[in-house]
């Protein structure tokens, strides 16, 4: 187990899912955690579940005040930050041809330009204490393509350019940043596609370690990036994914058809 002790963390999207499973980890490690997510409700009810280190505060990624508001309070009421994860994100349905420019800025605000405020917001404040560790939430979508899911591949894969240059700006100040790409993992996010029966099993089809992933699977990877253990690891995109990156991306097109605007 990864050793967080007298360290203290902040989770974009901490209240479900993977962010969650990564703020789980930090406490188990004895660190202090803060869960931010815009429903108030599901972050508070997550920090009260993992105890007297964790706290929650209300953030909006895709607002520059909130977030640098969350960070700020995270050091008021913990302490120096030295420890990140940026899991908030946001799933999209649509094609070059009839998806939106709306719908394609909104998921890009969310999964790119909001994991950029993110790192710059939680990077300035690791510069003052000397360094700290960053993950990303990417995702096999960021090297794979997903038909029917164009604006978030592309975000995704911006997310992994995105961290390999945050890395080479921020060693210097002893900054690392890395990001792991889950495959199909059960998640609140990826619930249409965990429970469509033939969306999972085209998932399936396409990992040598055939089974749907847990958000635990995903956390422990997180939290060997984040430890000390991983002090000489920078600017990498992780695949987490029983090996689907070995294979193809999933064929989503008949299980997202009827959702699609007609072109």
């Amino acid at each position: 187990m990864a050793n967080f002790s007298g360290k203290v963390g902040f989770v974009s999207g901490g209240g479900t899912g993977i962010g969650l499973a990564c703020a789980r980890a930090i406490v188990a490690g004895g660190g202090k955690v803060m869960l931010g997510g815009r429903r108030e409700s599901v972050v508070q009810e997550a920090a009260q579940a993992l105890g007297a280190r964790a706290a929650w505060v209300r953030c909006d990624v895709t607002d520059d005040v909130s977030v640098q508001a969350a960070i700020t309070a995270t050091e008021e009421r913990l302490g120096p930050l030295s420890l990140a994860v940026n899991a908030a994100g946001m799933g999209s349905i649509g094609t070059v041809l009839n998806a939106t420019t709306a719908d394609f800025a909104q998921t890009l605000d969310t999964n790119l330009t909001g994991v950029f405020r993110c790192l710059q917001a939680e990077s300035r404040a690791m510069k003052k204490h000397g360094g700290g560790s960053i993950v990303n939430i990417s995702s096999i979508a960021a090297a794979l393509t997903h038909r029917t899911m164009t604006a978030y591949c592309a975000s995704k894969a911006g997310l992994n350019m995105l961290t390999r240059c945050a890395a080479d700006d921020l060693g210097e100040h002893n900054i690392r940043v890395n990001a792991v790409m889950p495959g199909l993992v059960d998640t609140e996010l990826a619930a249409p596609l965990v429970y469509s029966p033939e969306a999972t099993a085209d998932y399936l089809r396409c990992m040598p370690i055939s089974r749907v992933g847990k958000p635990d699977d995903v956390g422990s990877i997180v939290a060997f990036l984040l430890s000390d253990d991983a002090g000489w690891i920078t600017g990498q995109c992780i695949g987490v994914d029983g090996g689907h990156t070995l294979r193809r991306g999933p064929e989503l097109m008949e299980v997202f058809k009827p959702f699609l605007p007609v072109a």
